[in-house]
């Protein structure tokens, strides 16, 4: 491509100048501002031991050299230290010609490596939330990113299906439920069971407040109130088999995953391995007795099993209670050693909020003590909370932001911000609801993914819809668009086949479009590089409001030269082949009409 062959020739130009050998990988380019002419910058300043000279000289004997031997460099002109390259026209038009004769352009071959992104990895004592959302959407993105760089992704959800919080929903339920159903109830069965969790923390604060009342010191309250006592009753006979729990838990937790299957359905999330905590928790004891043979990890006098982290900068942390009992560590140590067994990975990527942070990085010292070869390819995709203009989300309290209300919010909107604006004239009924559900959907993963993951965010529902903007559906909307101007070129029998000497001369608006489409390799490798899908974010926003400035400024059907409008076409064409493979990359389907 472009870049390499700029890259090959300074790397000459240093060798024959200079008689220095600069590698060509070594050659770093970047994108000319754009208050100076030129298409890509050469920094001369690191250099200038070599060149033995000032910057703006020394810019200008490369730019010369550059001028004289290649046949793509058309002009230069130096600023201080930095060298602006002006490439020709008819280069232009080449790489054009070169991307969309290549079906494989921006796709990396296999490279023979293999990862395992977790995600979602729900608790199966409430629905699904705004903070899932999130979750979900990153992990989803990052497989397909990844896939798209040549690796063999198996994306898998472990779900928190056991412990004391599960316990709790199913005692709250067992006491008040009255044997209702999700369909006595009219509920999705995820929702159902939330509505016992909530319960279940209403029965337990008014425990505490009477003990309070009483006199007792309000933590041990929390610890002597019935109901967490029961509950964690409930847990050690769930652990031991008890018949008539484990029935009450099966039946329960059948009712969140059917309910969990519609809402992943909705969001268009699927996953090639569900994993369960209870079929871990005890494979976890076993790396616990491996530990301790090795003496990674020692015992307390009450019986309970710890591991020393100092030496690695972190405290003592607890990996099996006194009681025998697992901890999120123990399971968590245990579902490594399973999931590399069921598919030998060289990377395992954790979608998990930035509060597991800690968690994570005891949970990764832990597997490099007890000397796990593929420790060094754990990786956790730390993420921040998502906040609405209301404020922050609980779940114990009832008031969560559940994420089926608010894809329907979303899918409602856009209806109603797509009537506004006259988007669906001629279609029929059908078509408009799969349209709106398409643009609702787009708009909130395209929200929550622009951002970087790293970053704490604001979800702002009616921003996100706008067609204008930063959103989701502004990029869908130019891809409708650019959809358009296909159909109108295919009825008028105009193809994408030119001659690269008869384009002619460029406006600035198409050189900077063909650079932009240029640089989606990039995008590609440096967003599976950080575990970032906002770099494919940025990249396609920026794409999308390029093609509206080409748009705006240049007539395609007005044109006379018939090599032109078919180089125009072909154009708009790889721009919406690269809109649609980088919304794809982010889970979001895009519309070829509106």
């Amino acid at each position: 491509m472009l870049e390499k062959n700029i890259q090959k020739a300074i790397s000459e130009a240093f060798s024959e100048l200079y008689s220095h050998e600069l590698p060509s990988e070594n050659v770093s380019l970047q994108p000319t501002r754009k208050e100076f002419e030129g298409n890509y910058t050469f920094v001369v300043f690191p250099y200038l031991k070599i060149t033995k000279g000032k910057p703006e000289d020394s810019g200008a004997q490369i730019g010369e050299w550059l001028k004289t031997n290649t046949d793509f460099i058309e002009d230069f002109n130096v600023v201080k230290g930095f060298l602006n390259l002006e490439i020709a026209d008819i280069s232009w038009v080449q790489l054009l010609k070169d991307i969309t004769s290549d079906d494989q352009f921006g796709k990396q071959s296999s490279n023979g490596q293999k990862v395992m992104v977790e995600f979602s990895s729900p608790n199966t004592n409430k629905p699904l939330h705004l903070g899932h959302l999130r979750n979900n959407f990153l992990g989803d993105s990052t497989a397909r990113i990844l896939a798209a760089n040549g690796y063999e992704v198996k994306k898998v959800n472990l779900v928190n299906d056991r412990g004391v919080h599960i316990c709790k929903s199913m005692l709250a339920y067992q006491k008040e439920g009255n044997g209702e159903t999700p369909e006595s109830a009219g509920m999705k069965g995820d929702h159902l069971i939330g509505k016992y969790y909530v319960l279940f923390d209403q029965m337990y604060k008014e425990e505490i407040n009477t003990l309070v009342d009483q006199g007792m010191d309000p933590e041990k309250a929390k610890k002597e109130a019935a109901s967490i006592q029961e509950a964690q009753e409930m847990l050690q006979k769930w652990e031991s088999g008890d018949e008539e729990t484990v029935a009450l838990w099966e039946k329960m937790n059948n009712w969140v995953y059917e309910g969990f299957d519609k809402t992943y359905d909705t969001m268009g999330i699927h996953f090639d391995t569900m994993y369960k905590e209870s079929n871990t928790y005890l494979l976890g004891k076993e790396v616990v007795d491996e530990g301790l043979q090795k003496g990674v990890f020692f015992k307390k006098d009450n019986g309970s099993v710890w591991v020393d982290l100092t030496d690695e900068g972190m405290d003592e942390k607890l990996v099996l209670r006194a009681d025998g009992t697992a901890v999120y560590m123990t399971q968590d140590m245990g579902t490594c050693d399973m999931k590399h067994k069921d598919f030998p990975f060289d990377k395992s990527v954790f979608v998990v909020g930035n509060e597991q942070d800690y968690h994570f990085k005891v949970l990764f010292a832990i597997m490099k003590k007890l000397g796990r070869h593929y420790s060094d390819g754990l990786y956790h995709l730390s993420y921040g909370m998502v906040d609405l203009p209301t404020g922050k989300m609980k779940s114990r309290e009832g008031t969560v932001v559940d994420a089926d209300d608010l894809l329907q919010e979303m899918f409602n909107t856009a209806e109603q911000h797509t009537r506004e604006l006259g988007k669906i004239e001629g279609m029929e009924e059908s078509e408009a609801k799969g349209l709106y559900k398409m643009l609702g959907l787009g708009a909130l993963k395209y929200f929550l993914l622009k951002v970087d993951p790293k970053k704490r965010m604001l979800f702002n529902p009616q921003e996100s819809i706008e067609f204008q903007g930063h959103t989701g559906p502004f990029i869908q909307y130019t891809h409708a668009r650019i959809s358009a101007i296909l159909r109108r070129a295919k009825s008028l029998e105009i193809n994408t086949i030119f001659d690269i000497e008869k384009v002619g001369e460029l406006n600035k608006r198409e050189v900077d479009l063909i650079y932009q489409i240029t640089e989606y390799s990039k995008a590609l490798r440096e967003a599976a590089k950080d575990y970032s899908p906002a770099i494919v974010a940025q990249y396609v926003y920026d794409l999308a409001k390029e093609y509206n400035g080409f748009y705006q400024e240049v007539p395609i059907f007005n044109e006379e030269n018939k090599d032109k409008l078919a180089f125009r076409v072909a154009l708009s064409s790889i721009t919406a082949s690269l809109i649609r493979e980088s919304m794809d990359l982010l889970g979001i389907d895009v519309p070829e009409r509106m």
